[in-house]
């Protein structure tokens, strides 16, 4: 590193590199759940926006997850036992281990780190893209 005297990347080098979150579209997770996906080879991010009360029903998958909590609070159900959780609170989400959420009255907002990737998200994110294109 030369101390910030780096060039800037061009508009283009940007457009190619650079997401807006406002440009990716949200999916349904969940009734009241939406997400915004961006997904890698190796690694998918999911930023949640959870209304007041929804629910996300017991699942379980292969990938790793990792959860962190940026507003609001929830319950989270993991393997039966229930954690309250709050804005700045981060869980670690075995592979295959069953775990859902009960959002609290003030909704939630959270990211979600898998590994491998959620190729089901990715999948309804191609499908709501295509579905704008029409």
């Amino acid at each position: 590193m030369t101390q910030g005297k780096e060039p800037y990347a061009t508009k283009e080098e940007i457009d190619e590199k650079v997401l807006r979150c406002e440009s990716i579209p949200s999916i349904d997770l969940f009734t009241g759940i939406k997400s915004k996906i961006v997904s890698a080879e190796r690694i998918t991010v999911s930023l949640v926006t959870a209304g007041p009360n929804a629910v996300g029903p017991l699942h379980r998958h292969e990938q790793e997850q990792i959860l962190m909590v940026t507003a609001g609070a929830l319950d989270f159900i993991l393997e039966g036992k229930r954690y309250p959780l709050k804005a700045g609170d981060i869980m670690v989400i075995p592979s295959n281990q069953e775990h859902g959420a009960f959002i609290s009255a003030r909704g939630a907002e959270i990211t979600e780190i898998f590994s491998p990737p959620r190729r089901d998200f990715v999948a309804k994110l191609e499908a709501v893209k295509r579905s704008l294109r029409k």
